[in-house]
This record gives C-alpha cells, sequence and structure tokens, in this order.
C-alpha cells in the first residue's frame, strides 16, 4: 500500500481526506450529547473575544466562524476539527519531503503522525485547542524550515505570523520555536539565519498578533492560569524530593506515550535495520535531535523549578511530534530496503484507520453494558422537557457547567446560555413576568440533586431573580440499561418583588 501511495502524488492526502471524512460521518451517526471540550466549544461560540479562559482564542476563534456558518450543531464542530487534521497532516507530509529523499519513507513519516494516541484517537474523540496546537506546530515548522532553506523576508514574516497562531493557539507552544532556535546555533549556515536583521520582522509580526490577547491575559491571569497550574501540581507535595521525583516520572510517563507507540510500530515494520540506522546523521536529524534533548531539559526545569509533578502526553505534542520524520530521516540516510518494512507499516497504519472510527462508533452502545459515557447521557430530552415545563420561553438560560451549557446551545441555540464567571459576555435580555430565566444543573453522575449550586445561585442573586420551584427530571440514558436514568435539576427564575431584592454589596 505504502510503495503505491508513494507512487501516485497525492494519494496519500486522498487516503487521509476519505479518513477524515469517515470520521465526520461517524460523529454525526451518535447521540448528539456533547464530549467536554466540544460542550466548552459551543458554549464560548456565542461570542467573539481576545480571551476566553484557561485557553488562548485560536481554535474558539475558528469555532465561532463556523458555528455562524453551520449553527451551533455537531457538524460544525465535527467539520472543524477534522479539516484541522487534515491541513496537519497536509503540513506534516510537506515537511516529510523537504527533510526525506526517499518518497516511500516520505510517506511512511507522514502516516506515522496517527501512530501518536493523542493525536490518532483522543484528538478524535475530544480535544480541540490541542489540534489547533498540532496545525500550528506543522505550519510553523514547515515555515521554519523554509526560512532555513530560503531566507527571504517573505519567509520571516510568514515565521512570525506561524510563531502568533501558535501562541494563540496554546501557550505551551512557545517551547517549539525557542528549542528549534536552540537547536540551529551550532549549524553555522543555520546560526546565520537567527542573527539576521530580518528576524525582527519575525518577533514584529508576532508581538502584533498576540499583543491583543496578551493584555486580556495580564488583566485576567487567574482566569488564564489557575486551572492549567492546578492540573500541572495536582500531586505535587511541597517542593522537595517527593514533588520531583513525581514530576519527573509524570513526564517519563509522559514522554512514553507520547513516542513509544511510534517507536514500536518503526520497529515492528523496521526490526534491526532502524536500530542500525540510528546512528546516520544529517543537518536535519541534528536540528530535531536537538530540540528533542533541548525540550527534555525544559521540562525537566519545569519539574525542578516550576514545581510541577502531572504533566501529560497532549501537552508534550508540540515537541515531539517530529518524531516519525526524524526516525525516517535517519533510515533515509542508512539507504534501508523498503519493501517489506512498507508492507508491515501499512499494515499496522490501515489498522488504525479502521480500528479508530470502528472504537469511536461503538462507544456509545457501551451504555447498554453499564459503561455510560458522556454521549449516553439524554441532553436533547431534557432540554426539550424543560423548556415546555414552563409557560414562558425563557430569555436566558444559567447552566450549572460549561458542558452542560454546551449542550444546552446544541439542542436550543436561539436561547443565550449564562455561566457564572463570564458576566462580561452577557448582551443584554429581557427579564419580567413574560420573560423569565431559566437555571439547569445536575449532578455529574446524574443522580437527584437539589441543591442548587453555588455559582448558579450567586448569578440569580446578581440578576435580582426568585426561584419559583427546583424541579427534578430523569431520563433514561441513550443506550443505556433498562431502569437507569439520568437526573437533572431545574428551576425557573422570576424577579424578585422590590422588598425582596438582594442588598448590594459594600
Amino acid at each position: 500500500m505504502i510503495e503505491r501511495l508513494a507512487r501516485h502524488q497525492g494519494a496519500v492526502y486522498a487516503l487521509l481526506a476519505a479518513y477524515f471524512i469517515v470520521n465526520v460521518v461517524v460523529r454525526l451517526l451518535q447521540p448528539a450529547s456533547l464530549e467536554l471540550d466540544e460542550g466548552q466549544q459551543l458554549f464560548l461560540a456565542q461570542w467573539l473575544a481576545v480571551g476566553y479562559d484557561t485557553q488562548p482564542p485560536f481554535y474558539n476563534w475558528l469555532q465561532y466562524g463556523v458555528v455562524q456558518w453551520l449553527g451551533d450543531t455537531v457538524l460544525a464542530l465535527s467539520l472543524l476539527k477534522n479539516l484541522l487534521l487534515f491541513a496537519s497532516y497536509l503540513l506534516f507530509g510537506l515537511i516529510a519531503h523537504v527533510i526525506i529523499r526517499n518518497r516511500v519513507l516520505a510517506v511512511i513519516a507522514t502516516l506515522g503522525l496517527i501512530t501518536i494516541p493523542t493525536i490518532a484517537y483522543a484528538a478524535q474523540r475530544d480535544l480541540t485547542h490541542t489540534v489547533g496546537l498540532l496545525f500550528a506546530a506543522c505550519l510553523f515548522f514547515y515555515v521554519f524550515i523554509r526560512t532555513l532553506q530560503n531566507p527571504s523576508t517573505l519567509n520571516y514574516a510568514l515565521t512570525g505570523l506561524t510563531v502568533g497562531i501558535g501562541i494563540l493557539a496554546k501557550y505551551n507552544f512557545i517551547l517549539l520555536p525557542f528549542v528549534a532556535a536552540v537547536a540551529i546555533l551550532p549549524e553555522r549556515q543555520w546560526r546565520n539565519r537567527l542573527f539576521d536583521p530580518r528576524i525582527l520582522l519575525t518577533v514584529a509580526i508576532a508581538a502584533a498578533m498576540v499583543t491583543p490577547h496578551a493584555i486580556w491575559f495580564l488583566d485576567h491571569i487567574d482566569a488564564a492560569t489557575g486551572r492549567t497550574l492546578n492540573k500541572m501540581t495536582a500531586d505535587a507535595d511541597g517542593r522537595g524530593m517527593v514533588q520531583i521525583g513525581k514530576g519527573l516520572l509524570s513526564l517519563a510517563v509522559a514522554l512514553a506515550g507520547a513516542t513509544l507507540p511510534t517507536l514500536l510500530v518503526f520497529y515492528f515494520a523496521f526490526g534491526k535495520s532502524l536500530r542500525a540506522a540510528w546512528i546516520a546523521e544529517s543537518q536535519w536529524t541534528r536540528l530535531l535531535g536537538r530540540m528533542f534533548v533541548a525540550s527534555l531539559v525544559i521540562l525537566a526545569l519545569v519539574v525542578i523549578v516550576g514545581g510541577a509533578s502531572a504533566l501529560q502526553d497532549r501537552w508534550l505534542i508540540p515537541l515531539f511530534f517530529l518524531v516519525p520524520i526524524y526516525l525516517a530521516a535517519k533510515l533515509d540516510l542508512a539507504g534501508v530496503d523498503t519493501a517489506v518494512a512498507s508492507r508491515r507499516f501499512g499494515i499496522v497504519v490501515l489498522a488504525i484507520m479502521v480500528a479508530i472510527p470502528l472504537i469511536l462508533g461503538t462507544r456509545p452502545f457501551l451504555g447498554s453494558l453499564g459503561l455510560d459515557g458522556k454521549q449516553n447521557v439524554p441532553y436533547g430530552p431534557a432540554v426539550t422537557a424543560i423548556l415546555a415545563s414552563g409557560a414562558d420561553r425563557p430569555s436566558i438560560i444559567v447552566a450549572g457547567d460549561q458542558h452542560l451549557a454546551g449542550n444546552i446551545r446544541l439542542h436550543d441555540g436561539g436561547i443565550p446560555v449564562a455561566l457564572s464567571g463570564y458576566e462580561e459576555f452577557e448582551a443584554p435580555y429581557a427579564f419580567d413576568e413574560s420573560h423569565p430565566a431559566l437555571a439547569i444543573w445536575r449532578n455529574r453522575r446524574g443522580r437527584p440533586d437539589p441543591d442548587m449550586p453555588g455559582d448558579v445561585r450567586q448569578w440569580i442573586d446578581r440578576a435580582g431573580g426568585r426561584v419559583v420551584e427546583v424541579q427534578d427530571l430523569g431520563l433514561p440514558y441513550h443506550y443505556g440499561r433498562k431502569g437507569e436514568t439520568y437526573h437533572f435539576s431545574y428551576a425557573w427564575i422570576y424577579p424578585a418583588a422590590p422588598d425582596e431584592q438582594p442588598l448590594p454589596a459594600e
């Protein structure tokens, strides 16, 4: 298969396009209930802003544009994700064909991206900002190597553009251009590119793109960093040896998750040839090798100095996504025979391309075995029933969490959905006896939960509202076991009488 793809220019991209179309179709055939990141995207797609919360806004901007075109739909979510993934593979293939002379190995490197679990499976299942990060990383590195080959003013400008996109995609992207710059310093020919006066153009364009969001970031630094820092230090035990040990162990596990599957697939395909090719090197392999080493040094410092103790493999994507190209480039330099290896590699890739849509497509049906997932939760029937319970249509819905808010938008995108902490985005809305508000919340395990969350109560008090009655709604899961129900709590909210208005805070 691989050799046939190599003989026909563009065939590998046609295969990938078909693969991503299949993934879109599979997602559309699943229940209309959203995963975590999907729910966040539809909630935030109500607005276009320079900043939202813990993630930079690049993916949100793209999602906002697609939602304006396709509405609050699963298609809007899945289409954007798969278009960005396809574009990432396309750019990755272009990088491979610049670095690798053997067309068969260039195709193997391109398809090697699918051997990275975070990119192959997790990105399809739910990740969003990581998909934007992968696209930005591929775009940057392609422009970066073109600038090394042809240091034109245009390429310096494009490098600045890609750096700006990357930082706006995910904050940890900034490590990629840094380690790339460090990695070219020992190469005299390339070192001159870094000290070319036109590098100032690169910096200026990147800074101009990032500045509006950077201003927002400084004004909202707690909201922008708190959740991520809490994740990174989740298992921290002070700053002593225990924390460092946990952090370095999590780094090792994350590194293994990001690279070991790819190494195993290449070893399965090439066997001893891979070990023999390990000593082969060129400017390109030296560049990539230094980038990997510099990345590990920085990540170790994040653990030792920064106090991180819970690194995750998806955070390493912008640093180690180039492993398939690195391995294929070494095999190319060693002049290995690809006839048998390409067939083995093709078998693995085809197996992955069949397995992922199959696994994703069958996940909801596991609910019948008691393995209920987020797509088994009956958000659609719940939103329909709750809205039908009121005499008037609400002017705004306040949700208990982002995931629920996105699912509400999916099933009735015509009503604004609010969330405590996002008041700055709220547009004016009617609030009187004919235009009530509606609060919806739930226990994450689907159990009855009559106690209103503090954030919801805070929003109601700020709006000057009164709760008529808290009600419970239990509905069967999608493809769930007979008799099992998932519960939602809700309350209609009307303006409080003047003597019921909460006192203003002093």
